[in-house]
C-alpha cells in the first residue's frame, strides 16, 4: 500500500513560524514533525510515499531528498504553481502516483503514535476508512459519528487526518481546489465510509502554542 503525507498547507494559523518555514519542517522534539510520519510510516511497512507540496515547497525536498535515509522512496506531487489544490484536490492531483488500490492518507500536521496499517482493505462497495479520536479542546463538538463500524454525517467524534481511501472515491473530482469533507459526507450518505475509534495519543499542531506543548511534553518524556 502507497501512503501520502499531506504537506501542501499555507500553514496559516502557525504564522509567523511558517512565514519562512513549510509547517511539515517545524521540529517536534527536535526533528521535523514529517519525518516523525516518515520513520513511522517506515516502521509500519509502507516503502513508497507521496508528499504533496505547495507553500514553500521546494523546501521539502531539500530536506528529506528521496527518502532513502528512512528506507523508503518519496515521491514528490508538487502544487507550488496552482498555491495549494486543498485536501481533496491534492490528492486528485496525485493519483496517477499512487496507483489503482487502496492508499493511506495522512495530515502533515498532526502527531500521533497510531500504527499505520499497511494491510488495510476496504469491504465491498466502501470507498474510504476514517481514523477517528476523541474530541480535543479546540473542536469539542467533533466532525463525524460512529454508527456500528460506519461513520454518519453526525456529531461525536473528531477525525484524525487518518483515512484510508478507494481511488473511485475521488473518480468524479475534477481537477483543482477541493475540499475533502463534502466527499466524504456525500459517500457517507450512502453508507460507503467505514470507520473506528483510535484513543491513544493524536494531537492536532495547528497553532504554535499546540506545538509548544507538545515539544515540552516530549522533552519531559525524552
Amino acid at each position: 500500500m502507497k501512503a501520502m503525507i499531506l504537506a501542501a498547507g499555507l500553514g496559516t494559523r502557525m504564522r509567523p513560524l511558517t512565514d519562512k518555514t513549510p509547517k511539515p519542517l517545524l521540529n517536534v522534539g527536535g526533528i521535523p514533525l514529517i519525518v516523525w510520519h516518515i520513520e513511522r510510516l517506515a516502521h509500519d511497512g509502507f516503502t513508497d510515499i507521496v508528499i504533496n507540496i505547495a507553500h514553500l515547497g521546494y523546501q521539502i525536498p531539500e530536506a528529506l531528498g528521496d527518502g532513502s535515509e528512512w528506507g523508503v522512496h518519496i515521491t514528490y506531487s508538487d502544487e507550488q504553481e496552482e498555491g495549494g489544490l486543498e485536501s481533496a484536490g491534492g490528492i486528485v492531483k496525485a493519483l496517477p502516483l499512487l496507483g489503482e488500490e487502496t492508499f493511506l492518507v495522512v495530515n502533515g500536521d498532526i502527531w500521533t503514535d497510531y500504527d499505520f496499517q499497511e494491510n488495510r482493505k476496504l469491504a465491498e462497495g466502501i470507498l474510504a476508512h476514517l481514523i477517528l479520536v476523541p474530541n480535543p479542546e479546540h473542536n469539542p463538538e467533533g466532525d463525524f459519528a460512529l454508527n456500528g463500524q460506519r461513520v454518519v454525517d453526525a456529531k461525536q467524534y473528531t477525525f484524525s487526518g487518518i483515512g484510508y481511501y478507494s481511488p473511485k472515491l475521488f473518480e468524479a473530482v475534477p481537477y483543482g481546489k477541493s475540499a475533502l469533507a463534502p466527499l466524504l459526507r456525500a459517500a457517507m450518505k450512502e453508507g460507503k465510509v467505514t470507520g473506528e475509534l483510535y484513543e491513544g495519543e493524536w494531537l492536532d499542531i495547528g497553532t504554535p502554542e499546540r506545538l509548544e506543548l507538545l515539544n515540552a511534553q516530549l522533552m519531559n518524556r525524552y
